[in-house]
């Protein structure tokens, strides 16, 4: 009589949850959990220590900079900064070049980008594409400064020693980059839908553009963002490029200030604040479209 109510008691026990074997994944949970915080907390420190020290450098005065203290607050803020390197760097002729240069670059990169991939993609089974691929990928290693001598020596025949030379120039460097991502992303697009389109009567250039064009758009706008930031940045192409001072970008334009004006740390900084802002916001508002495209290439590809 005493067995079964001895046996319901121990399936009782038998069925209750080991609390000592549920506490070892949270806590090897909660060691992730604070690795990844202090991982994150240290990455976010080395991108906005050197970001509070620009803003705060900017918006001191010329005699507030010689303290020595970078990372003491502006008492007051001023703004002369500004006004001093909106001058002296002629501020709105560098970035109407550097906007130039920019776009020509993102627009050209995507869409030669994007002729190449498809090509590549839809004839992989001959010969010359298939090593037009591996040849566009063999230029990836190979640096800007290498080539930098022949380069300036062919703009200046050509009478491309101009932003029209940087453009041409920044395209070909970030086309082998651009026309990975294209392919590995027009892999996942099925051959079905251009067989259906061209049931229907429309040319190869028509699939392109109505067609597989618009679903490159996630891919697209992580090409973009790249060029964008490679020639918004870019200081060796356009200076060792462009002849003519006053068609210089921004970053050309900031050493020539910095190498006359070196003391007027503020002022420096303050062009250097405006230089890369519009980076930032651009970066800011595509970051979304950047990582989808990079997930979505490299899931599919």
């Amino acid at each position: 009589m005493t067995t079964q109510p001895a046996l319901a008691d121990e399936q009782a026990v038998a069925a209750l949850p080991d609390n000592r074997n549920a506490r070892k994944p949270r806590a090897r949970m909660e060691r992730v959990n604070w690795s990844g915080t202090i991982i994150l907390i240290l990455c976010a420190v080395t991108v906005l220590l050197p970001l509070y020290v620009t803003i705060s450098m900017s918006m001191k005065t010329s005699a507030q900079t010689t303290d020595g203290n970078a990372l003491s607050l502006p008492m007051p803020f001023s703004f002369e900064g500004f006004t001093q390197a909106w001058e002296l760097t002629k501020f709105p002729v560098g970035f109407a070049m550097s906007f130039l240069v920019t776009a020509g670059t993102v627009v050209a990169t995507i869409i030669i980008s994007a002729f190449a991939s498809y090509a590549i993609i839809r004839n992989w089974d001959k010969k010359l594409f298939k090593w037009s691929f591996f040849y566009l990928l063999a230029a990836m290693f190979i640096p800007f400064p290498v080539v930098a001598l022949p380069q300036i020596q062919l703009t200046g025949r050509f009478g491309l020693d101009n932003p029209l030379g940087v453009i041409i120039l920044a395209t070909m460097f970030q086309l082998s980059f651009s026309v990975l991502l294209f392919t590995a992303f027009l892999r996942s697009i099925p051959l079905e839908l251009e067989e259906s389109a061209r049931i229907d009567g429309a040319t190869t250039w028509q699939t392109f553009w109505q067609l597989i064009f618009p679903l490159l758009a996630p891919m697209s706008a992580t090409v973009g963002i790249f060029a964008f930031l490679y020639a918004w940045n870019d200081f060796m192409m356009p200076s060792l490029i462009i002849s003519d001072a006053n068609l210089q970008t921004l970053p050309v334009r900031q050493n020539l200030f910095q190498s006359q004006f070196s003391s007027n740390y503020n002022v420096a900084f303050a062009s250097y604040l405006m230089a890369m802002a519009p980076a930032i916001i651009a970066y800011l508002f595509a970051q979304r479209w950047v990582m989808e495209g990079v997930t979505q290439g490299a899931v599919k590809g």
